[in-house]
């Protein structure tokens, strides 16, 4: 029997993505074994706040979304309802996973603004109208979303083939990308003013890390930009369960590390001037 070239395509992004998900997944055991006796210094030994359960909404809800991704990769499912539906909570999860790793950036943009109130009522408001506007989009554009297979035998893994699948992707990468460029032009305008002022090495590595991660997630962001306008089939959204774990690895190692950093700084008993509480930001969530 003869395929069509459409069928072939499909075909190949179909298993091209389930290699990106089995990549995605190797990775993130692999940083999840590389960091446990640390991570879990930290969850055992550590104060309970409402940053610690962000932490561990951040760094855990992943496992969700990709055991529900590899169940929809590897399963050869005919029933495209339950892969629609899979595929939905997996998209909603994610989207509550980025959320909470975008907390993390949004607080420590809020801590280097020396816990500016107005700055972070300006930020809640921006990220609140980004995140109602992409909700909006992807709610509309899912109604009508038709999920099929692959008409070759054997091929596992479902994707969407609305033409709006596309325009949904890119408005709501767009919008991501733009808010993670502004905390990042935030986060360097603080630098600037700020660098001579604070001797602190708590101080600077918070500066470097949040410029690091900012810049990798806004990069994150412009490839699914891109792949989202120039690709078709399943490889328009190819990165985006890449993109969502490297957001959680990226801003829970950040917090992670300002911790680990911060508790030496108790037991060597270093004098630093002007110290952030970085730890556990108890401070933080009195006003969040």
């Amino acid at each position: 029997m003869e395929y069509s070239s459409g069928d072939i395509a499909a075909a190949r992004s179909l298993q091209f993505t389930t290699y990106i998900c089995a990549s995605v997944v190797t990775i993130w055991i692999y940083h999840y074994a590389c960091s446990f006796y640390e991570e879990w210094t930290f969850l055992l030994r550590s104060q309970w706040s409402k940053v610690k359960g962000l932490y561990i909404v951040t760094r855990y809800l992943p496992f969700i979304i990709l055991t529900a991704k590899l169940y929809v990769d590897f399963t050869l499912n005919e029933n495209t309802i339950t892969c629609r539906a899979l595929s939905n909570i997996g998209s909603g999860l994610g989207v509550i996973s980025v959320i909470c790793s975008e907390c993390f950036f949004i607080l420590r943009t809020y801590v280097l603004w020396n816990k500016n109130r107005i700055l972070l009522t300006a930020i809640l408001s921006v990220f609140f109208a980004f995140l109602v506007a992409s909700l909006v989009i992807d709610f509309t554009a899912s109604i009508p979303a038709a999920y099929v297979t692959s008409a070759i035998p054997g091929i596992t893994g479902c994707y969407n083939s609305t033409s709006s699948t596309s325009f949904q992707l890119f408005i709501q990468f767009l919008l991501l990308s733009v808010f993670q460029l502004g905390l990042m032009i935030l986060t360097f305008i603080r630098a600037i003013q700020s660098w001579r002022i604070h001797s602190s090495r708590l101080y600077v590595v918070l500066v470097k890390h949040s410029l690091f991660y900012y810049t990798c997630g806004f990069s994150f962001s412009l490839v699914n930009i891109f792949t989202s306008l120039l690709l078709q089939y399943d490889y328009q959204d190819l990165f985006y369960d890449f993109q969502v774990m490297m957001l959680a690895i990226l801003a829970t190692h950040m917090h992670l590390h300002l911790w680990q950093m911060n508790q030496h700084a108790y037991r060597s008993d270093a004098l630093v001037p002007r110290r952030i509480p970085i730890s556990d930001m108890s401070s933080v969530n009195s006003t969040v």
